[in-house]
């Protein structure tokens, strides 16, 4: 089945066209470069081999950059920051709260700077073919044959693509060049590419967190296997495959090693349950508890098998509020949940969330009420053994453990945090809280059941 073309709009006013593929675990591909039409790639036999060959496990999500292809044309800000706003744009429309990533060419860049910035939201980076370092890439050859662009348009686009595809794939390279064509004028080439080819993240390796995996082909021409291998050694973490070939595209010449090494990073499951996060040493998050109240209480009145049954029902509200708003469970207490978030209007919107469902469960099963205390704080937590340790996570449990069943309380540093976002909040006073020398001001979240 041929994508479906859709629309996502950017924060400065621009239609980026998107495609997707496929189902499971999304993997969005940036553009490669200048000669990118959506609509077109699907004609040429191994792009659509390399998309159908994805899609077949995963959500393959393609886009064409502003300036190029589908994408509103005849843009002035061709920046990096204006090319990150591109993919930030396809991935908040298509409501992926985590996906893996891959970079390839001259996109290379925007994906490590999207990466470094929104570490909860990329699994997996993939660099493809690329650089980090504008030097790697801008060089005077390269700069001479830009020079054709303005005196032979046709020849500029047919060297390019021939660079880029191999010199052994002359019916691919056609119809590349074609594409090239298709996608961008002269005129707009010289606005877009200068920026896209200038762009240089070197700084923001280091701040890279997600699993990474640079792959290159050792005789691609115009960048050396010394821009992949920078790229790695400053990575914490990351892989360098190197494989034989000269061919720029992942889906050009013999695309098999690639899939393979791409396959095998990636695997087959999910690199955190669907819609959440994972939780970072050393960042902002906001810690949310739950705790039931009466539980004790409640196996005592029911009996062991029943109550489980009502604290099951309690562990399902929780993990489908979490999967749809994005939060990372940290860990399950029996009675009561740690989960973490980087957004704090999220992890908000998730308790509200998890309040109107145990109310409309109190509703349905009036015999068997769950009552939820639910706490929220701010701060950095110490991540170690997939847990959350500090005193924000301390914070964060005793402010659940003073609120009542049905409540949500939160610090003020979760207040402020989201100043300004439509919640209601009512001032509970500065409280005595165990373990804390100085009171605490609380705030309780007001919330209304759905009508």
């Amino acid at each position: 089945m041929e994508p479906r073309i859709q629309y996502a709009q950017t924060a400065d006013g621009v239609s980026i066209a998107l495609s997707t593929l496929g189902k499971g675990m999304p993997l969005v591909q940036t553009p490669v470069g200048m000669c990118g039409v959506l609509q077109v790639e699907w004609q040429i036999p191994p792009i659509r081999a390399w998309d159908e060959r994805v899609a077949q496990k995963r959500m393959l999500v393609k886009y064409d950059s502003r300036g190029t292809g589908l994408s509103t044309r005849g843009i002035a800000d061709c920046s990096l920051d204006a090319l990150v706003r591109d993919l930030q744009a396809v991935v908040d429309f298509l409501e992926l709260p985590r996906f893996a990533l891959m970079g390839a060419v001259n996109y290379g860049p925007v994906a490590i700077a999207y990466a470094a910035r929104h570490p909860e939201r990329v699994s997996h980076l993939i660099l493809w073919a690329t650089y980090a370092r504008a030097s790697d890439v801008w060089t005077p050859q390269l700069e001479s044959v830009t020079q054709l662009v303005e005196s032979d348009w046709v020849a500029y686009t047919e060297a390019i693509c021939h660079w880029f595809a191999g010199w052994s794939t002359a019916e691919t390279t056609r119809q590349l060049a074609e594409m090239m064509r298709k996608s961008v004028t002269p005129e707009e080439h010289l606005t877009v590419y200068p920026s896209v080819a200038r762009a240089d993240v070197a700084a923001l390796l280091p701040e890279v967190r997600a699993p990474t995996l640079v792959l290159h082909r050792r005789q691609i021409p115009l960048l050396s296997v010394e821009a992949a291998s920078y790229m790695a050694s400053h990575i914490a973490g990351a892989q360098l495959v190197l494989l034989e070939g000269a061919s720029g595209g992942y889906a050009l010449e013999d695309s098999e090693p690639v899939f393979k090494a791409i396959d095998e990073f990636l695997g087959d499951s999910e690199p955190a349950p669907a819609g959440a996060e994972q939780h970072a040493a050393g960042g902002l998050c906001t810690i949310l508890f739950t705790d039931v109240e009466g539980s004790t209480a409640l196996t005592e009145r029911l009996g062991d098998a029943k109550a489980r049954e009502v604290l099951r029902n309690h562990e399902r509200i929780v993990r489908e509020a979490l999967r749809a708003h994005g939060g990372a469970e940290v860990k399950a207490m029996g009675d009561g949940f740690m989960a973490s978030f980087s957004s704090a209007t999220r992890a908000l919107e998730c308790a509200i969330t998890m309040q109107r469902a145990f109310a409309a469960h109190d509703d349905e099963h009036p015999e068997t009420p769950i009552r939820v205390r639910i706490g929220l704080n701010a701060g950095e937590p110490i991540a170690e053994k997939e847990d959350l340790f500090g005193t924000a996570v301390i914070l964060a449990a005793r402010i659940a453990a003073h609120a009542e069943g049905g409540e949500i309380i939160a610090s003020d540093v979760v207040r402020q945090l989201v100043a300004g976002k439509g919640f209601l909040f009512a001032d509970r006073g500065e409280v005595a809280l165990r373990g804390f020398e100085g009171p605490v001001r609380l705030y309780e979240v007001r919330w209304e059941e759905e009508g």
